[in-house]
């Protein structure tokens, strides 16, 4: 029934009530998250509210398998990483909530996948296995049942001409690319496009210099001769995603919720200031659905947030990645 229960969440109530039903299970079906939340001494029956759920830090998945006991995974994803660093590994029962859970959030932000053309230039992760986004770009592409959909590696002048051919045809297009490529093409080319749509997603992998987000975006706005960048934000330990249109600003489809821990104090909270990102996943209802990334962000009063940077001691990988 949880499995249901989840994408049917209308109202903040709604998701409290799903949020506890998640944690109870979870508590009582995931090794590793009942052990982190006996030694933090809370006990089931005192959980009454989501902010007295116990947020599991995210570098678990590095260390640990996270998964719903006597169950075997269908995929493992895994993170990107510095070569000889420690990469996170999340294993996806269910692929099926995986594909409901990103389908259903791009649907609720942009609407049908069959509206538009859809590129991806995500070189980094298509040269590596085990990449959750690719997985998901992959499938949205399948959805969109368009033949100039598709992946590019490193055939800048194909998509060059794709993109100059789409804007003629007025065709709707979302161009969806990590952000060190994004700024090669527009080095290489500068447009002025009306019918797409661009989307970063992720940092420079290595290749460049990190940029704050608002530089980042300047020039790709400049490049792409857009009024705004979008931006989408997960990561491989999560199956849900959060969208921004423009002004770095982020929101959530119904089953997902960003929360600020204090910097000082991760079990305090804190909102309108900067915090550490907690963020709760209720499509991860076989793995872990409370988590507390290296993320740093706030969180506003109309449930939007957006990202501000990255607790100095991370590692340096993930989705949108920015520095302070």
């Amino acid at each position: 029934m949880l499995e249901k229960d989840i994408f049917t969440i209308t109202s903040s109530e709604d998701f409290e009530k799903q949020a506890l039903n998640v944690f109870q299970y979870q508590y009582h079906k995931i090794a590793v998250y009942k052990q982190f939340c006996d030694l933090l001494n809370v006990a089931p029956s005192e959980v009454k509210t989501v902010t007295d759920i116990p947020f599991l830090p995210i570098q678990f998945f590095k260390s640990h398998a996270i998964i719903t006991e006597g169950v075997s995974p269908k995929t493992t994803f895994t993170s990107s990483g510095t070569t000889g660093s420690i990469t996170s590994k999340h294993m996806v029962a269910d692929l099926t909530l995986y594909e409901k859970s990103f389908t259903q959030a791009f649907l609720k932000a942009y609407g049908n996948p069959s509206e538009y053309t859809i590129l991806a230039l995500l070189p980094s992760y298509l040269e590596r296995e085990g990449s959750s986004l690719i997985y998901m770009v992959a499938d949205l592409i399948k959805q969109s049942n368009n033949p100039n959909s598709g992946f590019y590696l490193n055939q800048t002048e194909e998509l060059i001409e794709k993109l100059i051919t789409l804007e003629k045809n007025k065709q709707k297009t979302i161009l969806l690319g990590v952000s060190y490529a994004l700024l090669d093409l527009i080095e290489q080319q500068s447009f002025h496009l009306k019918n797409t749509l661009i989307m970063e997603t992720g940092g420079m992998k290595g290749k460049r210099k990190e940029l704050i987000k608002y530089e980042l975006h300047d020039r790709l706005k400049k490049g792409f001769g857009v009024s705004e960048i979008h931006s989408e934000y997960g990561m491989t330990e999560l199956l849900s995603q959060a969208y921004s249109k423009g002004n770095g600003l982020f929101t959530c489809p119904p089953w997902m919720k960003i929360y600020t821990r204090d910097t000082e104090d991760a079990l305090s909270y804190t909102q309108g200031n900067t915090g550490g990102i907690n963020v709760v996943d209720l499509a991860n209802l076989h793995s872990c659905a409370f988590i507390a990334t290296q993320d740093l962000g706030k969180c506003h009063e109309d449930g939007s947030f957006e990202i501000i940077g990255r607790f100095d001691s991370s590692d340096i990988r993930g989705c949108n990645l920015m520095v302070l």
